[in-house]
């Protein structure tokens, strides 16, 4: 099987191919100009590859929640190149690919993800690994204010992401009885969106055609969404 995936939900840009268990990941940081980057991103990868578009089996991206530039460019590229090669798309959350960012460099099985939202707000989520070593969402995704966000009911976790940065204080009072460490200067990679989608894309029950491929923005009100461009 061979996946293309892409993650622009936030301050980095990355894409990756999964082939067979197989990745190799293209990946940058930088604030903006993630439009401009990341098609050149993918033409590289499919020439150090060799995997030619049409053996593509399905395309995955970042659904986000995140920045709503960022999110709205991974989709439309997702779309572009659905309808172009008639294949199915994997959404996959932003937070959970972060969370399995932290499982692939630290081997840490429970993750509690935290994006920075802008207006006091933050964008939360509670990750586990499955037996197979995939991230799993734990309840829902939320935005919130920080000393509001769902609490865990036992372990111990790993807090992840820029609103731990941002809101460091607030979040590690309300996870306090739990938390073993943060990490807050971390970014999704594309490689991780791979791995979910893969698992996802073999059981079976998370394909949608590209018209289907959309932005999570949890937020309802567009004109709290532009504040994030």
């Amino acid at each position: 099987m061979n996946l293309l995936a892409i993650e622009t939900s936030e301050t980095a840009c990355s894409a990756a191919i999964w082939s067979d268990g197989d990745i190799i990941e293209t990946y940058r940081e930088q604030p903006r100009g993630h439009s401009e980057l990341l098609l050149p991103m993918i033409d590289t990868l499919i020439s150090e590859s060799g995997i030619r578009k049409p053996r593509l089996d399905a395309i995955a991206f970042g659904r986000g929640p995140g920045s709503f530039t960022g999110v709205r460019i991974a989709a439309a590229v997702t779309q572009g190149i659905s309808f172009g090669l008639d294949i199915p798309v994997i959404p996959v959350s932003s937070l959970q690919a972060l969370a399995q960012g932290v499982y692939r460099t630290t081997a840490h099985q429970q993750v509690a993800v935290a994006f920075d939202a802008r207006m006091h707000e933050v964008y939360w989520a509670l990750c586990s690994a499955d037996t197979d070593g995939v991230m799993q969402l734990q309840g829902v995704e939320m935005v919130c204010a920080p000393d509001r966000v769902s609490q865990p009911q036992q372990g111990r976790w790993i807090g992840a992401g820029s609103g731990w940065g941002a809101y460091a204080e607030p979040l590690s009072e309300r996870l306090s009885p739990w938390l073993e460490q943060q990490i807050p200067h971390l970014f999704c990679h594309a490689q991780d969106v791979a791995i979910i989608a893969a698992q996802a894309l073999s059981q079976g029950d998370a394909a949608v055609t590209a018209a289907e491929a959309l932005p999570l923005y949890l937020r309802n009100n567009v004109a709290k969404k532009k504040a994030f461009q």
